[in-house]
């Protein structure tokens, strides 16, 4: 008899999320049948995007979200007991699947780096700010890169490979600390959101030439302060607006659309997923290659034990984590 225990959407958030949120539920897992395999959580994310997606959720549903988990039972033999996988199983400790949405993590997976990582940076972490700086945005060697959240998990991995392209990086952060750990990844510029006094100045002396890409995780006013800033032709990778995810108010107006049409910027909102196949596995080789290589480091904030998920997500929305918060089941 295996119990699995889910966290469950008990009402939908109204501004910021609490703990009441939230239901605990624990229920009996059937008997396997032939073709599927028992999964066991070892590590689950939480993320932004999740405050925004479970507006689709009805009252009830388990929360969604990738885990890497181990196979435990198999009637499956492209499964094996043992196999270790990454899969949007949701905040469940345990799970049966038939395996078709199952993603083995490589064979050759190093023992010097956790498995959390393919959640993270060798992950779909890793694969947002690959294609949203290199795809999007296109940019080339001496280019100039504004990134915010960018002690965050996706704005740290951006800032790194903005560099090993050869740009210059200009990165925002919510806490001292946060500045000095992006200065240790390289980047030019770094600086704390919350104790400048403007913070229209403070780009402009950053770059006085302007920014040719900006990689957005924030937008409202920040996005509104940073566009009117932009270079002719500059682009703009819309990957997420956490400032705005739990604002119950009238949502500030967009950038002024002259700015963007004088300046000829081009804006794209982009979703990971959209990269699949070779493209994306040459993407996770990469960010493989270049985390063993020392070019991409990385940070995990991680919370010990699957019941503190709540507290995980919570925090991780307040920007309590300084990289990629990890939940340890």
């Amino acid at each position: 008899m295996v119990l699995a225990k889910r966290w469950t959407l008990k009402k939908h958030f109204s501004g910021n999320p609490t703990k009441s949120d939230f239901e605990l539920k624990t229920a009996e897992l059937p008997p396997l049948k032939d073709g599927e395999v028992l999964l066991e959580a070892l590590f689950l994310t939480v993320d932004p995007y999740m405050r925004i997606a479970s507006k689709r959720l009805n009252e009830g549903d388990t929360m969604m979200g990738q885990q890497v988990a181990r196979v435990v039972e198999s009637k499956n033999s492209a499964f094996p007991k043992g196999t270790i996988v990454a899969a949007f199983l949701g905040w469940t400790s345990h799970s049966i699947s038939d395996g078709k949405d199952l993603e083995k993590l490589p064979k050759e997976w190093p023992d010097s780096i956790p498995l959390s990582l393919a959640l993270g940076t060798v992950g779909m972490t890793g694969i947002t700010a690959y294609f949203g700086l290199l795809e999007i945005c296109g940019v080339k060697g001496g280019e100039t890169v504004m990134v915010n959240a960018a002690a965050g998990a996706v704005g740290s991995v951006v800032g790194q490979i903005a560099k090993l392209k050869g740009c210059k990086v200009v990165g925002a952060a919510g806490s001292d600390d946060k500045v000095a750990y992006l200065k240790k990844l390289g980047f030019d510029v770094a600086f704390n959101y919350k104790t400048i006094e403007s913070l229209k100045e403070t780009l402009k002396k950053a770059s006085p030439d302007g920014y040719d890409c900006y990689f957005d995780n924030v937008g409202g006013e920040f996005s509104n302060t940073v566009i009117p800033q932009m270079k002719t032709f500059g682009r703009i990778a819309i990957c997420g607006a956490i400032s705005t995810y739990n604002s119950t108010g009238v949502l500030p107006p967009g950038p002024p659309p002259e700015i963007v049409i004088y300046q000829q910027l081009r804006m794209e909102g982009f979703l990971a997923t959209r990269w699949q196949g070779d493209v994306r596995q040459k993407a996770l080789k990469d960010l493989m290659n270049w985390v063993l290589e020392g070019k991409i480091q990385y940070h995990e904030y991680v919370t010990e034990g699957f019941e503190n998920m709540p507290a995980a997500f919570m925090g991780m929305l307040k920007g309590d984590n300084l990289g990629k918060t990890i939940v340890k089941a």
